[in-house]
């Protein structure tokens, strides 16, 4: 979570212009799938809990690869939503079936922005919220 809240936003797995969340835990690059790393269920733990927090949300925002995305960015983000996908901003949600299989379900944006965030966000100009993104993602 501290690097969450440091960079603001996360990569769950994937190469690209972040971090992402399962080489932080494990410490270095992974080639391949991370389960087969030595801290895999480390690696999962973290992605759950993240992925439980109320300050946290998982979206493909990134190269339509899972981010996660601290609540300090989320006034940001609604700010300028007009830059991005309704695919990139929904929110999802997964749910590990009785079987035992994942399933994703994507909550549309706006759906899942709290009130006071669309509250903060009106209160930011464009300027504002460029300077908390990402440079990749406010640049055309």
């Amino acid at each position: 979570m501290a690097a969450l809240v440091e960079h603001g936003m996360l990569l769950q797995s994937a190469r690209g212009p972040l971090p992402n969340i399962a080489e932080l835990v494990a410490g270095g690059p992974i080639k391949g799938s991370w389960w087969g790393r030595p801290k895999g269920h480390v690696i999962f733990a973290e992605l759950q809990s993240l992925d439980d927090s109320p300050d946290v949300v998982r979206m493909r925002l990134v190269n339509g690869k899972v981010t996660f995305v601290h609540r300090r960015l989320w006034p940001a983000l609604v700010r300028v939503a007009d830059r991005f996908t309704p695919g990139q901003l929904s929110a999802l949600h997964e749910e590990h079936t009785p079987s035992g299989a994942h399933r994703v379900h994507e909550q549309p944006f706006p759906d899942w922005v709290p009130a006071e965030v669309i509250v903060a966000a009106n209160g930011l100009s464009v300027d504002e919220a460029e300077a908390q993104l990402p440079a990749f993602l406010t640049t055309s």
